[in-house]
């Protein structure tokens, strides 16, 4: 079940162009369904592809079906508009059989304007002596165009070699199929006392003077089949009380297990309570995508405090910790730690999960019946669709009319009936507004 971030490379073009069977071929299986009728793929396929050694995934952006209630030429488009947002590296499908369509030009002049790397792949050419079918392509702007046949083939992997030059492949993970959890907090709070009851074993140096773990101590787990690695971390001092070297390296460390986690295990003190440090920490772990799992350590030396009380002070204090699991336990005696791994788990899996574009367009559809945007200037918001664009942390995109018709209120009433609708318990949900571009053909009349 193992996450990692890997290259995206997004397969872009109009309906029956080979799509579909040139993703196949790159990741030689046959996982998207081939069909000469168009439109047989309804929405993006996800699949893990290897060049030489260098793991990378492939997307497949079809996403178009005849039933479509807007015209393929539309579907086509936001195909395009979402690839952008999502690859890291754009390939241009076009039929060298039948030639340059109007079509092709617009998706053409979307990709090329952004920016990104894109390569065109002329499919579709079965032998080198019809190579000479690339040159009418040229006109479409990509300067890296390649003749290449997915039924066959031929020249597949010098088109990944194009498409993935001057992209940075980004390195296998040794622990690939680990869930990292970097357990973080104050010093003292109880982080090593933590680990070393999940392990059942002295692994880590457990000490009542505050700041003795000095740096990261990685430790690998397996539960009930899943494999985890315990990040544990050496607490994050107030800045006043930074006076070592030491420990400015430590808090730098800290901010670095973060980064490197799937899901932060933040540990407060259930007898002190949340400080303005922790607060700072919650919202580094939100910035930074990471999932967030709330453990009130040290609950038994609490008395005459009820926990809905502590809840309602945590979520005033860090609204964001309000979609995040909580647990109160005891870490030196163990008390209300079994359930740990299954948040952090669920927690995982709420990170992965993708809602389908279709799914997510009647859900833009019934929040904004249910509560409509505000008149701004005499004018109202409108979104035309919205796709989700990663996972890791889940982003989404709302493709819009104007962005500054989106208030930060509306976003808000957005996030809110999203997390209603979907949960995502323990997950950040980044959103992200994008306004209407001119039509290509109002660009290039321009």
């Amino acid at each position: 079940m193992g996450k990692k971030k890997l290259t995206k490379v997004a397969l872009v073009g109009r309906p029956n162009v080979g799509k579909s069977a040139l993703f196949n071929r790159i990741c030689k299986k046959r996982i998207a369904i081939v069909d000469e009728m168009e439109g047989v793929t309804r929405d993006r396929l996800y699949a893990e592809a290897d060049f030489f050694g260098s793991p990378f995934e492939v997307i497949d952006t079809g996403g178009i079906h005849q039933n479509s209630t807007q015209p393929f030429r539309d579907e086509v488009i936001r195909q395009a508009e979402i690839a952008i947002e999502e690859a890291d590296s754009l390939i241009m499908v076009v039929d060298g059989q039948i030639g340059v369509t109007t079509l092709d030009e617009e998706v053409a002049h979307i990709l090329v304007r952004k920016g990104k790397k894109v390569t065109l792949a002329v499919n579709k050419v079965d032998d080198a002596l019809f190579e000479d079918r690339i040159y009418p392509f040229y006109q479409l702007g990509i300067s890296d165009v390649i003749a290449v046949s997915a039924s066959h083939g031929f020249q597949v992997a010098e088109l990944l070699e194009i498409a993935l030059q001057d992209v940075p492949i980004k390195a296998a993970d040794e622990h690939a199929d680990a869930i990292k959890v970097a357990i973080i907090g104050r010093p003292n709070v109880g982080k090593s006392t933590l680990v070393n009851h999940l392990l059942d074993e002295e692994r880590c140096v457990v000490s009542p003077i505050a700041g003795t773990t000095r740096d990261h101590i990685d430790v690998s787990i397996e539960v009930e089949g899943q494999s985890y690695l315990l990040i544990d971390t050496a607490g994050i001092r107030r800045k006043k009380s930074e006076h070592e070297v030491v420990d400015k390296f430590a808090a730098i460390r800290t901010e670095r297990a973060v980064d490197r986690s799937d899901v932060c295990v933040l540990m407060l003190d259930a007898v002190e309570g949340m400080t303005a440090q922790e607060k700072r920490i919650a919202k580094m772990i939100e910035a930074k995508g990471k999932g967030c799992l709330i453990i009130f350590n040290k609950w038994d030396l609490v008395k005459g405090y009820r926990m809905e009380h502590c809840l309602q002070r945590l979520h005033m204090d860090a609204p964001f910790l309000t979609f995040c699991p909580t647990l109160f336990s005891s870490a030196k005696s163990g008390k209300n730690t079994e359930p740990l791994f299954d948040r952090i788990k669920d927690i995982y899996i709420a990170l992965g999960r993708r809602i389908s574009t279709g799914q997510l367009n009647k859900f833009v559809e019934g929040a904004v019946q249910r509560y409509h945007p505000p008149m701004i200037k005499g004018k109202r918001l409108r979104i035309y669709y919205m796709a989700q664009v990663d996972i890791f942390p889940p982003k989404f995109v709302f493709f819009v009319n104007k962005i500054d018709l989106m208030t930060d209120t509306y976003k808000r009433y957005l996030l809110n009936q999203f997390r209603k609708e979907y949960g995502f318990m323990g997950a950040p949900l980044f959103l992200y507004v994008k306004g209407k571009k001119l039509s290509p053909q109002k660009e290039l009349a321009k």
